[in-house]
C-alpha cells in the first residue's frame, strides 16, 4: 500500500507538471524539458558506464543535448528566424569534437564511445528537442491546446488502458505480446490501450471542433504504435544490459527513459504524421 501510494502521487505529480509546463508557461516547459533531456541522457551514459559497454563524455553528450533542445526552442518561440538557424553551428561542432576527442582519450573503445554518443543524441536528445516543433512550431493545425499535450494524454491513456485490461484479462486471454523482451506485456492490453485511445480521439474531436474525425483517429493510431515500439525498444534495452529500471527519477515509477520511452518515439512520428496529413488534405 505504501508503495502504491508513493506511486500514486508521484504519478500525479509527473502528469500536473507536464500538463502545467504544456498549457501555462513557455519558461516553465522550457526549463522543465531541459533538465529532462540532460537527465535522460546522463542516464544513457550512466548505463553504458556501469555495463562496460562505452565510456561516452558524459558532460559533454549532456551538454549538447540541452543545447539542441534550447535552439530549437528559441527558433520555434521566435517565429523560425533564419538567424537562429545558426546557432545548430556550435551543436555540430560539439559532435565533431566528441569523435575527435576519442583521439587523445586514450580510452579503450573509441570506436564504441563516440557511435554511443551520436546514438544517444538522435534517440533521446533529436526527440525532446522535436517537441518544441510540436508544442509551438506546428503552424499546420490550429488547436485550442498545444498539439503536444494531446500526444502526452494519448500516451497516458493507452499506458492506463493497457495496464487495465491487461490485469483484467490477461489469465483468460494470456497471449504475450513480445515474450522475449518484455513478458508482462500483452496482447489483449495492448488492444484494451488501443480502443481508449481510439475512444479518447473521438472525445477529442467532438471537444474541439477543430480537425476533421480522421485528423484524431490517425494520430491515435500514430500514438498508439509507436508509443508501443519506443516501450520495447527501451525495454530491449534493459534487458540487454540487465537492469529493471534506468534510474529513480520517480518513485515506483523508474528513471527518465522509463517515463519518457514512449514518448521519445511518438514525437517524431507525430511531426511526420501531422505534415503529411496537412499536405495530403489541407495543401
Amino acid at each position: 500500500m505504501n508503495n502504491l501510494l508513493k506511486r500514486t502521487l508521484s504519478g500525479i505529480l509527473y502528469v500536473g507538471t507536464v500538463i502545467a509546463c504544456l498549457l501555462y508557461s513557455k519558461t516553465a516547459f522550457c526549463i522543465v524539458f531541459a533538465i529532462v533531456t540532460g537527465w535522460a541522457i546522463d542516464e544513457y551514459n550512466r548505463i553504458l558506464e556501469e555495463r562496460g559497454l562505452a565510456q561516452p563524455n558524459r558532460m559533454m553528450t549532456m551538454l549538447a543535448g540541452v543545447y539542441l533542445f534550447l535552439v530549437l526552442f528559441l527558433i520555434t518561440t521566435n517565429g523560425y528566424s533564419p538567424i537562429l538557424f545558426l546557432l545548430f553551428i556550435p551543436y555540430g561542432l560539439t559532435l565533431l569534437f566528441l569523435i575527435a576527442s576519442e583521439l587523445f582519450a586514450g580510452k579503450p573503445q573509441p570506436l564504441a564511445n563516440w557511435a554511443y554518443s551520436l546514438a544517444g543524441q538522435v534517440y533521446i536528445a533529436l526527440p525532446f528537442a522535436l517537441l518544441n516543433i510540436l508544442t509551438y512550431g506546428m503552424k499546420e493545425v490550429q488547436l485550442s491546446w498545444p498539439l503536444s499535450l494531446y500526444l502526452f494524454i494519448f500516451l497516458w491513456l493507452n499506458d492506463s488502458g493497457a495496464y487495465v485490461f491487461g490485469s483484467l484479462l490477461h489469465n483468460k486471454i494470456p497471449y504475450r505480446l513480445s515474450p522475449h523482451i518484455s513478458p508482462k506485456k500483452t496482447w489483449i492490453g495492448s488492444l484494451g490501450g488501443a480502443a481508449t485511445v481510439l475512444a479518447a480521439s473521438a472525445v477529442a474531436h467532438l471537444c474541439t471542433g477543430q480537425m476533421g474525425i480522421g485528423f484524431w483517429l490517425g494520430m491515435a493510431c500514430t500514438v498508439i504504435v509507436f508509443g508501443t515500439l519506443g516501450d520495447l525498444v527501451e525495454s530491449q534495452m534493459k534487458r540487454q544490459v540487465g537492469i529493471k529500471d534506468s534510474g529513480s527519477f520517480l518513485p515506483g515509477h523508474g528513471g527518465v527513459l522509463d517515463r519518457f520511452d514512449s514518448v521519445i518515439f511518438s514525437i517524431p512520428a507525430v511531426i511526420i504524421y501531422v505534415c503529411c496529413y496537412s499536405y495530403l488534405f489541407h495543401h
